[in-house]
């Protein structure tokens, strides 16, 4: 199932099945929720066993020898019950779910009865529910495997002293940051007060694409000028301001 594009950037709500809907919160609703908290949900409820290396390996368990669905469907879906999962999927409880079998294939699966129907979560809806809260984040897919032990030991080493890094810094607000600049920037329709309700996915699209328009101009210019830098020597997407981003 791909995803649409352009009904993301628009802010629809995404109905994975009549009864899992998905639901693009704007700056408002995440900024009421609690920024940090949202974020950890999301980063949670999206992680792969290589994001949790750590975690993983400390309970006993090779992050190369589990699924992202085994992840969520044995640990992840019990960390958040409906009120902190409201936000996105309304009266749906992740916690409500049992993980059974498959009488076909003996496949895993979460199931819970909602009004005497089924409600089952299987990898393959797992998968559509997290690549579209991937894409509408910005969140990038960890998927990448070790060569070798000596290597997975490396990568687990090198994440839990970055993990200890950072466990005693202040956390700040990236929203605040990217706010103050949009609405303070030349090209940014919103003002203070109308920014608050822009869904999350249109506004971190806007961030980027003035970023984008801001350095063609810049680079323009530079080589107009006569004083800069040579325009056949930068790549044209650069300059491209309508193009794709990254």
């Amino acid at each position: 199932m791909d995803n649409d594009e352009l009904r993301i950037y628009r802010g629809e709500d995404f109905v994975v099945s009549k009864d899992i809907v998905i639901h693009q919160p704007s700056l408002d609703e995440i900024c009421r929720y609690g920024e940090h908290a949202y974020y950890s949900m999301v980063y949670q409820l999206t992680a792969t066993p290589q994001q949790l290396k750590v975690q993983l390996w400390d309970m006993g368990i090779d992050y190369t020898r589990i699924t992202p669905f085994d992840l969520f469907s044995q640990f992840l879906c019990r960390l958040y019950p409906r009120e902190k999962t409201s936000i996105l999927f309304g009266n749906l409880d992740f916690t409500r779910f049992q993980r059974l079998r498959r009488r076909e294939d003996a496949s895993p699966i979460l199931c819970q009865t909602v009004n005497r129907e089924p409600v089952i979560i299987d990898a393959f809806t797992y998968t559509v529910i997290t690549d579209y809260l991937r894409q509408v984040h910005g969140i990038p897919k960890d998927e990448k495997l070790p060569a070798n032990e000596a290597t997975k030991m490396i990568l687990i080493e090198d994440d839990r002293a970055e993990m200890e890094r950072v466990k005693g810094m202040e956390r700040r607000s990236q929203l605040k940051n990217l706010i103050s600049s949009m609405v303070n920037s030349e090209g940014f329709k919103y003002n203070h007060s109308q920014v608050w309700d822009m869904k999350i996915n249109a506004f971190m699209d806007s961030v980027k694409r003035i970023t984008r328009i801001k350095n063609a101009e810049l680079l323009l210019q530079s080589g107009y000028s006569g004083y800069g830098i040579s325009l056949k020597d930068i790549d044209k997407k650069q300059l491209n301001w309508l193009g794709e981003l990254d």
